[in-house]
């Protein structure tokens, strides 16, 4: 089993400085150590591990210790700072081979659908266009009005491994919160309305989508049963092969608790076979971001 989306930072010292907000306070560490020590008791041997402490390079110290400690381990995705001009820090942090792609919650495209789209335009395309020339992944967890830009960067770059984060909800103005344990709460329709041009997107092979984050969106305790039919659409329009399983631990150490989350798509997708079930639960981020780096 392979984890496709977790997060690791240190307590904030000098040598690992780092942005804190409510989830991230300065004495707050969720180790790398404590993340293998989880995932060996139930059965995870990977990880892919995504930046959390900031978009500058020295804010990646951590991440980068871990994945040069552990690099039959961890794949990393980072932040990058200044999307106009990206490509030294994208270069740098993908030095050691174990940063494999970059983490976007925008795109800065035209909000209109109905507008004239021009790509070179969006204020993230010099990310797109760098990560398609060197086959670094994108790491896509965009606003619900922009999430219609996504097929035009697709057309553009046809051949860019693109991997929506949780589930493909696409989170809306002012949709973010913290539910009562503080963990992070995205307010929106289940299904998501952002479905109309999210699953027309299977029609680009290259774009994937995470299982991860149940607990921010559903309405319910675990196992989260309002989700399991958008899982189920997922499934039919991406097919196992474009789906990874993933945690977004540490949120959920507490609630439901790391083992119950290496179940939740035996409960989310009952009717699926052992090969499907191998593909989303690790054969598929094995493909697409262990084989890189």
């Amino acid at each position: 089993m392979i984890d496709a989306h977790v997060h690791v930072f240190a307590k904030v010292s000098e040598e690992f400085p780092r942005e804190v907000n409510v989830n991230t306070p300065p004495e707050r560490e969720a180790t790398a150590e404590q993340l293998l020590e989880t995932m060996e008791a139930s059965g995870v041997e990977k990880a892919i591990l995504t930046q959390i402490g900031g978009v500058e390079m020295v804010q990646h110290a951590y991440l980068l210790r871990c994945l040069k400690e552990y690099p039959d381990r961890f794949r990393g995705i980072g932040l990058v700072a200044d999307p106009q001009h990206p490509e030294d820090q994208m270069d740098r942090l993908t030095g050691d081979g174990g940063i494999v792609g970059f983490r976007l919650f925008k795109i800065g495209g035209e909000r209109d659908p109905l507008a004239p789209i021009d790509v070179r335009t969006f204020e993230t395309y010099p990310i797109w266009k760098y990560a398609a020339e060197k086959d670094y992944v994108i790491w896509l967890y965009p606003p619900a009005a922009e999430n219609h830009c996504v097929p035009y960067l697709m057309e553009a770059f046809p051949d860019l491994t693109v991997v929506y984060n949780h589930m493909a909800f696409c989170p809306g103005e002012g949709s973010f919160t913290h539910d009562e344990k503080g963990r992070p709460h995205i307010e929106s329709p289940i299904p998501p309305v952002t479905r109309y041009n999210t699953l027309g997107q299977y029609l680009f092979p290259n774009v994937c989508v995470k299982l991860s984050g149940q607990y921010a969106f559903s309405k319910e305790p675990y196992p989260y049963p309002d989700l399991a039919a958008w899982h189920q659409t997922l499934l039919k329009n991406f097919k196992a092969d474009r789906l990874m399983w993933a945690t977004d631990s540490p949120w959920i150490l507490e609630d439901p608790g790391y083992d119950n989350l290496t179940k939740v798509i035996d409960t989310q997708l009952p009717e699926i076979s052992e090969v499907e079930r191998t593909s989303i639960m690790g054969g598929t981020a094995e493909a697409r971001l262990f084989s890189r780096g």
